[in-house]
């Protein structure tokens, strides 16, 4: 599909930022979320000197910047370049990786990937909204809204996906199997075609001229990934995920981390996995970074809402920040997750959450997030 086909793509960068009424909002890719604590700091200090002071995480494991100014500042755009996080201007916004957190085994496959990705001008075409997953095993970030994933289930094995449909590939091949299906979305969707789900038949995109398009399995078994539900908060072995309140990581979060860690990894759920960071576990918790599975920053979460966004009057984040007071206060237990946007886009809903539209009331959230869920385990589909 050509550019002159597809409907305009809004999807912010660096280099096109998307204009609130807060002000400009540019988002930064971070391949696997996978960032050195040195170079958040940097991005941290640019926020602070430009805007609001506080770096934005995304449901891709991204960061977003806000309330810029419009247009952005050369000197802000060279500052954000030189962190290393803007490698390509033509590829920027097509850069949308997620993998498993606690895989270090998937570290170089993800880099291996980008790198491909950006050496293929074609690939430059892609939307903006299309989403790239590596897996190990045990699923984790399957559980997300992919396009295109693969998941490495030993050394010398795993299996490509497209939508549900999958076919055996080795690790050594991935990448360029991943690439080949991105270069077939971008050559044979259709107008209006934004993701995978989008294609009338998405597994058309896995066939080699000589097989058929139907489910290709390499046991008999169900071609379907495995999937796991997203990480919470809490010690996992050696590593910490570390919830960030409402995704907004503050100057704090990063000199704690800093602490602690020279390297993180962004999740696509708010948070922050610090491998090797158990023992210093309460250096996180005292700069406000959530350690621990229960409370109601562990499951509460909101768009950016009123005054920032146009779209609504409702003031999400206030609203939010009340519940959870109010939950501690009353020593209620947080049950399920609860996103509180302020309109029908629904901007920034996990895969697991219970949304609340327009709430009116802080004690609509306190409900919400304190009501029984429904017998589907958290982070089920």
């Amino acid at each position: 599909m050509t550019d002159a086909l597809r409907p305009p793509d809004r999807c912010p960068g660096l280099l096109r930022p998307f204009i609130a009424d807060d002000g400009a909002l540019v988002r930064l890719r971070m391949p696997g979320g996978r960032v050195a604590v040195s170079v958040l700091a940097q991005v941290s200090a640019i926020a602070a000197q430009y805007g609001a002071p506080v770096l934005q995480l995304t449901s891709r494991g991204n960061l977003q910047l806000r309330a810029l100014p419009d247009p952005l500042p050369e000197s802000l755009i060279v500052a954000v370049e030189a962190t290393g996080l803007l490698p390509s201007a033509s590829h920027e916004r097509v850069r949308n990786i997620i993998a498993a957190p606690q895989s270090r085994g998937l570290d170089e496959l993800v880099g291996a990937f980008d790198a491909a990705l950006m050496a293929e001008p074609r690939l430059a075409s892609l939307p903006g909204r299309f989403l790239f997953a590596f897996s190990d095993a045990t699923g984790s970030v399957l559980s997300e809204r992919w396009d295109v994933a693969y998941q490495r289930t030993s050394p010398t094995s795993g299996v490509l996906y497209a939508g549900q449909f999958g076919r055996a590939v080795a690790p050594a091949d991935a990448v360029a199997a991943m690439i080949d299906v991105a270069l077939r979305f971008v050559e044979t969707a259709p107008a209006g075609a934004w993701n995978v789900r989008d294609l009338p038949t998405p597994s058309d995109l896995l066939r080699h001229p000589s097989e058929r398009a139907e489910r290709v399995t390499t046991d008999g078994a169900t071609s379907r990934p495995v999937v796991a539900p997203p990480l919470v908060p809490g010690t996992v072995g050696d590593d910490v995920v570390a919830g960030v309140p409402l995704g907004m990581l503050t100057p704090e979060h990063v000199e704690a981390l800093a602490e602690v860690a020279e390297t993180v990894v962004v999740t696509p759920w708010r948070s922050v996995v610090v491998r090797g960071g158990a023992a210093q576990v309460e250096v996180l918790r005292r700069a406000g970074l959530v350690t621990e599975s229960e409370g109601p920053w562990a499951r509460l979460s909101a768009c950016v809402g009123a005054p920032s966004c146009r779209r609504t009057t409702v003031p999400t984040l206030d609203l939010a920040r009340s519940a959870a007071e109010t939950v501690a206060s009353r020593r209620l237990t947080a049950t399920q997750d609860v996103h509180v946007v302020g309109c029908e886009r629904r901007c920034g809903t996990g895969v697991s959450d219970r949304v609340l539209v327009a709430p009116p009331t802080v004690d609509d959230v306190v409900s919400a997030l304190t009501t029984p869920a429904p017998a589907a385990t958290r982070g089920e589909q």
